[in-house]
Order: C-alpha cells, then sequence, then structure tokens
C-alpha cells in the first residue's frame, strides 16, 4: 500500500509539484536555525529589529528580502514562519481530526440518545461560520499563538465528527463487522480494529487539504491583530505590517512591493502545495476515483 501510494504520488505531476512545494518549506523549516541564526535563544520566533523607522527598506545585502514597517527583517520572518505554518498547521489539524475521530466514532458507535447529543453539540459550533467563531474566541482568549491554535482547533472539529460518523454508520454495516460480533469481539476491539480503519481514510484526505487551510486562517487572524505577539516571525502578521505600504508612493507604486509579496507569496505556495497533496491522496484513497 506504502509503496503504490508513493508510486502514484510520483507518476502524478500535480501531486509531484505539491510534494516538491511542501518538502522546500519543510526543509526551510528543519534548516531555518540554519538559514537564519536565532535572534532571541528565549524566544527564535521573535524577528530582529534594527530600528523603529517606519518606512520599510529594500532589498539589501544586509536584508534579502527587504524590512517591513518598524525594520523587521522580512527574510527572517519567512524562513521561521515556516516553522510556525507547519506547527500551527500539523498541531490544529491532528488535535481537531482526533477530536473528531472520537466524537464521530462514539456517536456514530453507540446510536441513540449518546448519537443525537453529540450531533447536537457540532451543530450548535457550526451554526456559525467558522472564521467569526474563531474570531470570536481567539478576542477573549486574548491574543496569544496558543489561544489562536486552541480557537482554530475548537472551529475544525466538527467537520471531522460528522464526516467519521457517516463513514461508520456505513460500514457498521459490514459482514465482517456483523462476524466479529458474532464471534464475541468485544466493543472496543471492534471499534479500533474494524470501523476505525476501515472509516478513517475520507478523514485523511480532508486533513490533508485543511492543513493548508489552517495556516491561511491563522494568518487571517494574525492579520487581524487576534494571532501572535507583535514581532512573531507569523506570515499573517507580515501581511499586516505591509497595508500601509500596499499603494507604495505617489507615482511610484510599486515602491513597496516586497513588503506584500513575500509573505504573501509564501502563504501562497504553502497553501497551494498542500492542496495539490491534498488532491493526490483523495484520487488515490479513494475507491470511486477510477
Amino acid at each position: 500500500m506504502k509503496r503504490t501510494l508513493w508510486k502514484r504520488v510520483i507518476q502524478n505531476k500535480t501531486s509531484l509539484a505539491g510534494l516538491v512545494l511542501v518538502a522546500l518549506f519543510a526543509l526551510t523549516a528543519l534548516l531555518a536555525p540554519v538559514l537564519a541564526p536565532v535572534h532571541n535563544p528565549n524566544n527564535p520566533y521573535q524577528m530582529p529589529q534594527e530600528s523603529y523607522q517606519i518606512a520599510p527598506q529594500p532589498p539589501s545585502a544586509q536584508h534579502w528580502f527587504g524590512t517591513t514597517e518598524q525594520q523587521y527583517d522580512l527574510y527572517y520572518g519567512v524562513v521561521w514562519g515556516a516553522r510556525l505554518a507547519f506547527k500551527v498547521g500539523l498541531t490544529v489539524t491532528a488535535l481537531a481530526f482526533l477530536i473528531g475521530l472520537l466524537v464521530g466514532g462514539v456517536a456514530a458507535y453507540c446510536g441513540g440518545k449518546v448519537d443525537e447529543i453529540l450531533m447536537r453539540l457540532t451543530d450548535v459550533v457550526f451554526a456559525v461560520p467558522s472564521l467569526v467563531l474563531a474570531m470570536v474566541i481567539a478576542a477573549m482568549l486574548g491574543p496569544d499563538l496558543k489561544n489562536m491554535m486552541l480557537a482554530l482547533t475548537v472551529v475544525a472539529w466538527p467537520s471531522y465528527a460528522r464526516l467519521v460518523r457517516g463513514d461508520i454508520l456505513a460500514v457498521k454495516q459490514r459482514n465482517f463487522v456483523t462476524a466479529a460480533r458474532t464471534l464475541g469481539a468485544s466493543g472496543g476491539r471492534i471499534f479500533f480494529r474494524h470501523l476505525i480503519p476501515n472509516s478513517i481514510y475520507p478523514s485523511v484526505v480532508v486533513a490533508s487539504l485543511d492543513i493548508g487551510y489552517m495556516v491561511l486562517t491563522a494568518a487571517s487572524l494574525s492579520f487581524l491583530g487576534l494571532g501572535a505577539q507583535p514581532g512573531t516571525a507569523d506570515w499573517g502578521q507580515l501581511i499586516a505590517l505591509a497595508r500601509n505600504w500596499v499603494l507604495g508612493t505617489p507615482g511610484h507604486p510599486l515602491a513597496y512591493w516586497y513588503t506584500v509579496a513575500v509573505p504573501g507569496g509564501a502563504i501562497f505556495l504553502f497553501v497551494l502545495g498542500w492542496n495539490l497533496l491534498g488532491d493526490a491522496f483523495r484520487d488515490i484513497l479513494d475507491p470511486r476515483q477510477g
């Protein structure tokens, strides 16, 4: 299975492009201390700040990607922002996946009142648009990276719960589950050995697509001041620092293009890579795909 999956990913040009993009960002995140030596040992995500000068400075030998307003180094922000993007995307997606798997799995397996209660709880979260709810939670908890990740986890798990519930309800009717129950298998064994392994693939596909979406949503919260602390190497915060310079200067509309293009390009390529890779996983793991 693993060999077939890898072979099909390599053979597909689209998925290969996604794999290359994700691998490049992963390599950047892994080598961040080498590519951009740590400025603050107590907080490696803190960007170096040379002065409080308002106007951004263009790319130079000292600052390869230029600086933002208040003279934060864009190169440092992009490199360490890659590590932060993986931290946010993978952590939030993993937590939401596990919570959704537990809630949806228990609801489908137990049925009855348990199913009704858990699904109504899921509906309550679904009743509010996810970005709005995440903004409210993050605002209530205060601007902090952990609070932002908690807010994203709260709004992300219901989609997994519904997906897992539907798949397990279908798998429950299969003959091998009935046979296991007839042979006296315990409820826990049936749940973890038969139901979950045969219901998890659609959720894995959604999770692979959600990693990029979580990073994009996190960038939106940071842009609004509801994410990491000021000065953190966060792509959304870098774009927020560029909003006063989007129009450039009179007669030179592209004078500060780098303040938007550099962090914006990083977000675009990161999300694109995960989306391409997620589409490949969907094509490979979905048995309905020809």
